[in-house]
């Protein structure tokens, strides 16, 4: 995307026991286990990332997208122009002037069975939301999420909810004024007092913390270049052939 960074952070999940479970137990229990074949690879990521001479990031009761809310800020608040690169959808909640996504090219482009790589800024927030950034935890609070377990309010999907976010601006007021929803079926959810509960529990679960108290500080992530020697070791026991040469070369 023509972009030369300055800092860069590489960002894992530390454990599936974030604060949210401490919330709601259930939040992604319907999850399998990763395959077996998988696990071993979890701390060669981070060997890796340490290879490139770069820092693995991660903490202890906050989720990665935490953390990424969390580095964006600041950069942003420092005068920086922040991108993340994610397909996660999650994080367009983050999106502002000056915050942007960048979704990598993914599967089988030539037999379509892929993903195009894109920049996603507010048009392409409101494309799948039906919102403006700063509303999509009001409309993921109301939706839920099935791939986190995240409850919401049942029977609405996104396009429902933005269109109650759209009409009575957030969630707060809509929950205030729900008995002046006219479809019968809403009004009633959005009037009985557990589900308001799981709605407003909903919104904990899907509002991304932008201000954890971050063990690896902003400015210890700037972008260095590698130790060749070690980049080279790794590479070799990894069995990298094409890309160890080119490293050897640079």
């Amino acid at each position: 995307v023509g972009v030369k960074p300055t800092h860069l952070a590489i960002i894992f999940d530390k454990s599936e026991n974030s604060f949210r479970k401490a919330l709601y137990p259930a939040y992604k229990a319907n999850r399998s286990a990763p395959p077996a074949d998988l696990v071993p690879q979890f701390p060669l990521m981070r060997e890796a990332v340490k290879a490139f001479g770069l820092h693995p990031v991660e903490q202890d009761t906050y989720e990665a997208d935490d953390l990424i809310a969390t580095y964006a800020r600041q950069a942003h608040a420092a005068g920086a122009d922040v991108l993340i690169v994610s397909a996660d959808k999650d994080l367009m909640q983050l999106v502002r002037p000056g915050v942007a996504m960048y979704d990598p090219a993914s599967g089988d482009q030539k037999n379509g069975k892929g993903r195009a790589e894109r920049r996603i800024g507010e048009p392409e927030v409101v494309d799948y939301f039906g919102v403006t950034p700063d509303k999509v935890v009001d409309v993921q609070a109301l939706a839920g999420d099935s791939t986190d377990n995240v409850p919401g309010a049942p029977g609405i999907g996104i396009k429902t909810a933005a269109q109650l976010i759209g009409e009575y601006g957030d969630l707060d007021t809509l929950l205030a004024r729900a008995g002046e929803i006219k479809q019968p079926k809403r009004r009633e959810t959005l009037n009985n007092p557990d589900l308001v509960e799981q709605v407003r529990l909903s919104r904990k679960l899907v509002a991304l913390v932008d201000d954890v108290k971050a063990e690896t500080p902003l400015n210890d992530l700037g972008l260095v270049d590698p130790d060749p020697a070690k980049l080279v070791a790794f590479l070799k026991a990894m069995e990298f052939s094409t890309i160890t040469r080119r490293a050897a070369e640079t």
